[in-house]
């Protein structure tokens, strides 16, 4: 092969170009006449004769590397070599764009939802200006404020153009076929000024529209405007009736406005009234501020810091140990599921980072095969860049492949888990409902398509670019460049398998941590317990005697259903939302200096009995304790621990403030521990007072029953819209499909879903890298194992000596994993219940699952390998 070195010196032109071809066909046909002379078949003689001029045919392409031509004629022309070659090899083709499109697949679908979620701007003017304006106290760190308060910090801030409030509100709907359960919004006047929005039709809110002199009105959302009204104008005018007052319908709020959580129909104004809002202890109004130019949300803070200590100075009994605090309006819209979705763009991430090595991998693989290529092509001229030129167009193509399909995937994907997320989770995120391919998810489509283009194009031009060209038309060089690969390459499977590692751990962390959450000691028995949540006209709520009547006809006509067994009522369910909570002084204590905050239920006589709680001493209330009998107060275990330790809680007299000054209430007795409040919360202090003594026309319905929950729903609305036509019903469920579908455990398991998918592809890509890794390996060892073999080794030591080179790669991905995987838990901490982030238990099941499954895939090229016949693998070399 001497000639060739010759031959690499010419000059580059089209006449030498021309006697260069005719010079390599003559060598060529010269050797193709002599292998015919030796009995060869012609294809077979051609075949050979390519071979020992380098393994490539003298094509076209090869002739014309050196010819001066336009840069997109020699563009063109790569591309349409890449093809032929990415044809040409179907297999590995396949594969790397499967590989390569399951990654982007996921990356860009993940991504799709931050966008929704956390980049995308609010559709408000200026949102950036926009702040959730909150209290803080000793129990509730974030909190909204009271409407006093929110009157005086509208009053005496100084860097706000406008506040303004809103509260969420059950509504009756009144309509010709009986009431109906509504959404709704109470607002301040100025809300969607201060918002920035104008309704599609008809007028806002006026000033002084929220004094309860003023014609009640009210603006509906454009879904409502559709669904109810099939959007026509002449909706403008019309009178509804919502909680038994009539209002004038004044505008219709644009289709793209959501705020807040919840699919609100109804917005009103907010009016002041009594109760809840005569008193500073009473949290019930959030508030939405637009900061002034330029001030800062860090100035803002300092000024409602300093109303905050004003009022807690002023009024000492209410404000005492409240703050304030200010969070973007973006953030507070958001909650909870920021961490969770940036946990899951990282999982994606990875996964995008295991499949781009794999696909790396194959193209170290690939590339030890057109070694001879490159040597004859650089050896008959082709400069450095010429070549690279051709791998950054291969790795392009392979690249825009997988991009595109990957996209298109994502697209499907995206859909898909929209129509995953039940119609109640989707109210609580309206910013899901626009999800799709905009401009700046193809644009991070378009970057991560370029990034894996120049990983695919450096890594065989890096890889040719340390080894030495003519090494790859030698014969001898074989071994070599098979070493080369396996050092590269295992280096290659170490990160996927570390990778691996730390998505397997994240997704082991999420589902025990789920598993603890759906088993925490509950105190109750939710199995056959069917809820239903009922809305009675306000004119209930004008006698106290009408309302008792009503909830005890309701308790007596359910409790003769059949099945039924036992049936309570109560203002909030527990285990699924928090409830308000109460200050409360101990008689015979002195003010404390800090307020007694516990959480307050109110409920009736058979509560206890139908969730199946356990009374630790004292009784139940009794059917018998109405409005006439003294007040009394049932307490659970952590109430009594904190308030009564050491001592008998029986007997003890407890007063605190509710609609007006209360008289004290006696504890009559202690219940063990209801898990009252949201799973991924403690146990917190709570009283229970009698549902009799402070009735409402909201409340929700628990029955237990002895037989079918699914029959039972629907004779309760029956039941209930037998006594009265206007009662409204909503949300008839089993108490255990409500624990299972509450915030905490759809977060936890939606999150646990996707990790543990994204984990188990990645094991899955890990474990094929390994397997590819070791079983190139074997077909580069094939003459080493046969000489091993013949000189008596046995299949035993041959099969130790494959499983030892995949358990150090293996061994060392497992060990930089765990350490990984240390570090990247402690992210998890706040998402996660009842497990720390170096949960010993999980990250050596990780360990242990990882290890088999790389010694399953080790097995295969390892039984190869012993299975070798040393003389066909001698005769082969």
């Amino acid at each position: 092969m001497a000639w060739i070195s010759r031959l690499a010196g010419l000059l580059p032109n089209a006449r030498r170009e021309r006697e260069l071809a005719d010079e390599i066909e003559g060598h060529l046909q010269m050797h193709v006449d002599d292998n015919v002379r030796s009995g060869m078949k012609p294809e077979e003689a051609r075949r050979d004769a390519v071979m020992k001029l380098g393994g490539v045919e003298p094509t076209k392409e090869i002739y014309r590397e050196r010819r001066t031509v336009p840069v997109v004629d020699n563009l063109l022309q790569d591309v349409r070599f890449a093809v032929r070659q990415l044809r040409k090899n179907p297999g590995f083709t396949a594969t790397a764009v499967f590989i390569l499109a399951l990654g982007m697949c996921a990356s860009v679908s993940i991504f799709a939802f931050v966008d929704a979620a956390l980049i995308k701007p609010l559709p408000y003017q200026n949102p950036g200006r926009l702040v959730s304006v909150l209290e803080s106290g000793p129990e509730c760190p974030q909190c909204a404020l009271s409407y006093p308060d929110f009157l005086d910090w509208k009053k005496l801030n100084t860097v706000f153009s406008s506040m303004d409030g809103y509260g969420y509100l059950n509504n009756t709907l009144g309509t010709s076929e009986g009431s109906q359960a509504a959404e709704g919004f109470r607002v301040s006047p100025g809300f969607f000024r201060t918002l920035g929005i104008r309704p599609v039709i008809g007028r806002d809110f006026n000033d002084g529209e929220d004094s309860p002199a003023a014609p009640h009105t009210a603006m509906i959302s454009y879904s409502a405007w559709q669904e109810r009204y099939s959007g026509k104008a002449d909706v403008l005018g019309r009178t509804v009736t919502l909680n038994d007052d009539p209002k004038v319908i004044i505008g219709v709020l644009p289709r793209e406005f959501h705020f807040a959580s919840g699919a609100a129909e109804f917005w009103t104004p907010l009016y002041p009234g009594g109760g809840c809002f005569n008193r500073r202890n009473c949290h019930g109004v959030h508030v939405v501020g637009r900061l002034k130019d330029g001030v800062s949300i860090d100035t803002a803070l300092a000024n409602v810091k300093l109303i905050a200590r004003q009022l807690e100075t002023q009024y000492p009994d209410s404000n005492r140990g409240y703050g304030a605090v200010l969070t973007t309006l973006a953030e507070s819209m958001v909650g909870d599921i920021r961490p969770i979705l940036l946990m899951l763009l990282a999982g994606a991430g990875l996964l995008l980072l295991i499949a781009s090595v794999n696909v790396s991998s194959l193209m170290l693989v690939r590339s030890e095969g057109r070694k001879r290529e490159i040597a004859v092509r650089s050896a008959l001229g082709a400069s450095r860049s010429r070549i690279l030129s051709q791998f950054a167009t291969e790795g392009l193509v392979l690249a825009v492949t997988g991009t595109v399909l990957g996209v298109m995937s994502a697209s499907w994907t995206m859909h898909f888990l929209v129509s995953l997320i039940p119609a109640e989770k989707m109210e609580w995120m309206p910013f899901l409902a626009g999800l799709g391919l905009n401009p700046l998810v193809l644009i991070f489509s378009g970057a991560i398509a370029l990034l894996a283009a120049a990983l695919f194009s450096l890594t065989p031009a890096l890889h040719f670019s340390f080894s030495k060209t003519r090494d790859g038309i030698t014969e001898a060089a074989r071994g070599s460049s098979g070493n080369t690969w396996r050092r590269l390459g295992s280096k290659l499977v170490v990160v996927e398998l570390a990778t691996a590692v730390v998505l397997l751990v994240g997704a082991g962390l999420l589902g025990k941590s789920l598993y603890r959450l759906l088993h925490v000691e509950l105190g109750l028995r939710p199995d056959q317990v069917v809820t239903m949540q009922v809305a009675a006209p306000q004119s209930y709520a004008i006698s106290d005697k009408k309302a008792i009547a009503l909830e005890g006809q309701i308790v007596n006509r359910v409790e003769n259903l059949p099945g039924v067994k036992s049936v309570a009522l109560t203002d909030f369910l527990p285990a699924v939302y928090d409830s308000g909570s109460v200050w409360l002084v101990i008689a015979g204590r002195p003010a404390p200096k800090e307020h007694n905050n516990v959480g307050e239920r109110t409920v009736s006589s058979g509560y206890f009995t139908t969730l199946g709680a356990k009374l630790a001493r004292g009784r139940y209330f009794t059917e018998a304790e109405d409005v006439s009998k003294p007040p009394i107060a049932i307490v659970n275990q952590a109430f009594a621990k904190k308030y009564f330790p050491g001592e008998d809680p029986i007997g003890k007299q407890l007063a605190y403030e509710r609609a007006g000054p209360q008289a004290p209430m006696e504890i009559v007795g202690v219940v063990e521990d209801v898990r009252e409040r949201p799973l991924d919360s403690v146990n917190a202090p709570t009283l229970y007072v009698p549902f009799v003594h402070y009735v409402g026309t909201y409340f929700n319905i628990l029955v237990r029953t002895s037989g079918e929950e699914t029959p039972l729903r629907a004779a309760l609305a029956e039941t209930i819209h037998q006594i009265d036509p206007n009662i409204a019903t909503k949300g008839a469920a089993t108490l255990t499909e409500l624990i299972n579908g509450s915030q905490p455990a759809y977060l936890h398991r939606s999150s646990t879903w996707l990790v543990g998918g994204f984990a188990a592809l990645a094991l899955l890509l890990g474990v094929v890298g390994l397997y590819g890794v070791v079983a190139y390996s074997v077909s580069q060892r094939t003459r080493e194992i046969g000489i091993r073999m013949a000189l008596g080794a046995r299949r035993g030591s041959v099969y130790g000596l494959i499983l030892k080179e995949a358990g150090w790669l293996t061994g060392a991905g497992i060990v930089v994993g765990l350490g990984l995987s240390v570090g990247a838990a402690r992210m998890l901490e706040g998402m996660l219940f009842g497990v720390r982030s170096w949960d010993l238990e999980t990250l050596g099941g990780v360990a242990v699952v990882l290890a088999i499954a790389a010694l399953a895939a080790s097995f295969i090229p390892a039984r190869r390998a012993a299975s070798v016949n040393p003389v066909e693998a001698l005769h082969t070399e």
